[in-house]
């Protein structure tokens, strides 16, 4: 069995005493550069915050979400149906459509949606939210068990 020891290096390199350190001028920048945040990005945010709220069944219309369904089976395309999201120059404009679960109260529902949306994309992407319209297409009924039958 062989044995490798790396060679030391011939020469070491010597850094100034105050590298690493912080300059006053330095602490108060941010830096220099540009942040842009793609409209898929918050409307994932808003997607991921509306799928938390109880009573919210599914996202998007049917068709929306047959159509998500076959897209997402043929590629990894990153689809967030039901939610469409609008940049303008005072903040973002937030279009839901969902289907809700019988018998949550649609309006508190739907109130729910808009505070949960609002703090999600203002917290995590740090823009200004104008309005989160909310549309309900349907609600989901869930089917009894017939265990319930008496012989």
């Amino acid at each position: 069995m062989n044995s490798f020891t790396p060679d030391e290096p011939a020469t070491a390199t010597t850094l100034p005493a105050n590298a690493g350190s912080v300059s006053d001028a330095a602490t108060d920048r941010v830096g220099e550069g540009e942040t842009i945040i793609k409209d898929g990005v918050i409307a994932k945010v808003a997607g991921l915050a509306v799928r938390e709220i109880p009573g919210v069944h599914a996202m998007g219309s049917v068709p929306t979400r047959a159509i998500g369904a076959i897209v997402d089976a043929i590629s990894n395309a990153d689809v967030n149906p039901g939610i469409s999201i609008d940049l303008g120059d005072d903040g973002v404009t937030v279009q839901i459509v969902l289907v809700a679960e019988y018998p949550v109260p649609l309006t508190v529902l739907a109130d729910q949606v808009r505070a949960t949306v609002t703090r999600a994309i203002e917290g995590l992407v740090g823009m200004s939210v104008i309005a989160v319209n909310v549309t309900i297409t349907d609600i989901y009924v869930a089917e009894e068990s017939d265990d319930n039958d008496v012989d």
